[in-house]
């Protein structure tokens, strides 16, 4: 028996994911790489790459071995790494075409480093702009559709709001456009799929495709996502249909304390096996196409007859308090977003919710006020304008700056589809509806431009 690890609590684990399909959704591996700053992309590239090599060459062998001794699968082995902006800004020289190659360049290598290590994602190519923007932060930015649309496996992320600095309306307004380029560019709009736009973002997230590793973070270290939905659903479906609430929160709590803490076992027998330091886990309860593992099922166990209806966001409410106060009990090294996620396309009772209408683009943004993330692969008529794609954005930075939490968004407009009509990916980001949005233009709010303020509340020094 592994170190620190009961013989009640292995058998527990074990439990959990026969019964309850629980899995670790996400090992992921953060890496430091301002070492690799150099004169050249070449030698950019190839420090770059020997540096990932060093701690990650058995990282897919590693998390095998450690998936077969626990019986707990972990679908998703990945890397973050030190925001692209910091990395290859002494690489720009002022010109458009060449620094655009340098960016391609350097994702590119990215991309065959996660091939060759058979990793699902790399993350980390994006930028922090909360405060204002670099000609670095720029060029990432505009790089954007030739990057998404020419890797696989890169995923990006841009900061551009926080309760301390307030919103970067200029860089809300350019990334409406950046959106739809990269949709047009990427079949069925994927790469858009692989883009963040982040209010408040956190350094130790390690979900994708927004995941990077900040630059507060240690040199290398390994960060859990874990994936508890079925735990949960299998916690309360059969409880008794008039059973208070405050209770139903402590049996999902009791629940939440279980996942956390398998999930913290198998994170740092990994971090044990690769030679790193354990950093945090991620309770996010983050669903999947599977049946059982939705939760928007779990949502309607509470109590709702589909999931979108009044009182969704009450019921989110209180499953994601339960799911972090059961998730604390149960570790110190709490971290991420830790709440409940809701993306559209790889929830199948979200995505059924929103075909009946039910579920709907204002009510989605309500619930973002009270979940993990914010609007996430959330699909959108492939003809809505720019500005309408910032100001939905705007709308999201603006319930994370005035919350203080972190919030995002994850959208897709799909070129040639209409309002109710179904878009497939395949895979983990499965298939959506597309979502109406509001024909009502925003066009005088985004071209302003400029900065919204932080609120008062940011003022606490």
């Amino acid at each position: 028996m592994k170190e620190g690890l009961s013989l009640n609590e292995f058998y527990e684990s074990v439990q959990l994911t026969a019964r309850d399909k629980f899995d670790i959704r996400t090992v992921t591996l953060g890496a430091e790489i301002l070492s690799c700053i150099s004169d050249s992309i070449e030698k950019t590239n190839e420090l770059v790459r020997k540096r990932i090599f060093s701690l990650a060459k058995n990282f897919n062998h590693k998390a095998r071995k450690v998936e077969n001794e626990f019986g707990v699968p972990i679908i998703n082995k990945r890397i973050t790494l030190t925001p692209a902006a910091l990395v290859i800004a002494n690489l720009f020289k002022n010109d458009r075409d060449h620094d655009l190659k340098i960016c391609l360049d350097y994702a590119k290598n990215l991309d065959a480093i996660a091939n060759e290590l058979k990793i699902d994602f790399i993350g980390g190519y994006g930028a922090l702009v909360e405060n204002g923007t670099t000609y670095a932060d720029k060029m990432i930015i505009e790089s954007l559709p030739l990057v998404l649309s020419q890797t696989g496996k890169v995923c990006a992320f841009i900061n551009v709001a926080s309760t301390k600095a307030g919103i970067n309306m200029d860089v809300v307004a350019r990334l409406g456009q950046i959106i739809l380029e990269t949709a047009g560019q990427s079949e069925q709009a994927i790469g858009c799929a692989k883009l963040v736009v982040f209010a408040n973002a956190v350094n130790d997230n390690p979900f994708m495709a927004g995941g990077f590793h900040g630059i507060t973070c240690k040199d290398s270290v390994i960060n859990v996502g874990i994936s508890g939905p079925g735990a949960i659903r299998s916690a309360i479906a059969n409880l008794p249909k008039d059973l208070p609430l405050e209770d139903l929160a402590n049996e999902i709590k009791k629940a939440a304390f279980k996942i956390t803490r398998a999930g913290e076992l198998i994170g740092r027998q990994v971090a044990k096996e690769l030679g790193v330091k354990f950093g945090s886990v991620d309770l996010s309860l983050a669903p999947t196409t599977q049946v059982g593992d939705s939760v928007g099922e779990v949502l309607e166990l509470i109590g709702l007859e589909t999931v979108g209806t009044h009182g969704t966001t009450a019921a989110l409410a209180l499953l994601t308090d339960a799911v972090k106060k059961g998730g604390i009990m149960a570790s110190a090294n709490i971290g991420g977003l830790s709440g409940a996620f809701i993306p559209v396309s790889e929830d199948k009772f979200l995505a059924d919710a929103v075909k009946k209408k039910c579920l709907t683009l204002d009510k989605l943004e309500a619930l973002t006020a009270i979940c993990s993330v914010g609007l996430d692969m959330v699909a959108i008529p492939g003809d809505t304008r720019t500005t309408t794609i910032s100001a939905i954005i705007a709308d999201e930075m603006a319930i994370g700056v005035m919350n203080h939490k972190t919030t995002a968004v994850r959208i897709i407009p799909v070129p040639g589809k209409k309002a109710g009509e179904h878009v497939s990916w395949g895979g983990l980001l499965g298939g959506a509806y597309i979502i109406e949005v509001h024909k009502e233009r925003s066009d005088g709010l985004i071209w302003r431009k400029g900065q919204i303020p932080p609120p008062l509340t940011s003022f606490r020094n």
